[in-house]
């Protein structure tokens, strides 16, 4: 059945690249919908924030569906989330459909993987989004890697990695809010068409910019001190993408499935598109 028209989907990360285009697709689909952020931005949003119970009544108030984003420098999901979800609970938040992680069923140390078994213990009705590697992560968290010294590090290896875009991920989370019913209990592994080496990225980077982006693999240790001093991730981050990056080496990140067309009805966008869409991410000024 759909969702009920009369209550919003609340939808956290509202501004990021999962939670942007599920609001747009919401609405394009008539389903209400309540975009929360930090800022509260949005007219038809709320500020929210999992660390402050202040901002909690006013985001879950008339609320049965949930869009569940983890923020990345929130490790400890007991502690840090759990608190706002059982509140969501006790006002009547009936079904939470959570952004996981691909691996999550296998990983268990990740904090989605933690998220994932509360939920499945919570009462609530719950949908599991486990994407694979997104495309975007090239185009926000590498961008200056790429931009200003022309190379992508990871500790991959020669391993294959699924990628697959933020917009994709959004049109199956749209199609979950939408008829919630008909996925209850079910976790869907959003990927793209392909499964790339890193070097294989790099050259398609290289195609479409006109100059030479190389991919080196600095090892384990390496990338998580890259991570730590030169792309600013906090401790948790740093180690939460190195197990991520490093599960490529050994062949466990190539994995595609067909969800994004099971779900949505069309076929994924292809890496070249976002590519394509997303280069003045990694132009030079003036050039």
């Amino acid at each position: 059945m759909f969702a009920d028209v009369s209550s919003p989907v609340l939808v956290t990360g509202a501004t990021g690249n999962v939670g942007r285009p599920l609001v747009a697709s919401l609405r394009a689909m008539g389903v209400p919908v309540r975009p929360a952020s930090r800022r509260g931005t949005d007219p038809d949003g709320a500020a929210f924030d999992f660390g402050v119970p202040e901002t909690w009544p006013a985001a879950f108030d008339g609320v049965t569906a949930l869009f569940l984003v983890r923020p990345p420098h929130l490790a400890n999901v007991a502690r840090d989330m759990v608190p706002s979800l059982v509140e969501a609970r006790r006002r009547g938040v009936r079904h939470v459909v959570l952004l996981s992680v691909q691996g999550a069923d296998r990983v268990p140390v990740l904090p989605h993987a933690r998220l994932e078994r509360w939920l499945r213990a919570s009462g609530m009705a719950w949908t599991f989004l486990r994407p694979s590697y997104f495309d975007q992560n090239l185009s926000t968290v590498f961008a200056a890697d790429i931009r200003d010294h022309d190379r992508i590090l990871v500790p991959a290896g020669a391993g294959r990695t699924a990628f697959v875009d933020a917009v994709d991920v959004a049109s199956v989370a749209a199609a979950v809010l939408r008829e919630p019913g008909l996925h209850r209990g079910r976790s869907w592994s959003p990927t793209g068409r392909e499964a790339l080496t890193w070097s294989e990225v790099a050259r398609t980077i290289s195609e479409v910019l006109g100059r030479s982006v190389t991919y080196r693999d600095p090892g384990v240790l390496g990338y998580f001190r890259h991570a730590r001093t030169d792309l600013g991730m906090e401790t948790a981050m740093a180690a939460t993408t190195t197990v991520i990056h490093a599960s490529a080496r050994l062949g466990v990140a190539k994995h595609l499935t067909d969800d994004v067309r099971r779900v949505t009805g069309r076929e994924p966008l292809s890496f070249r598109s976002f590519v394509d869409r997303e280069r003045a991410a990694w132009e030079r000024p003036g050039a």
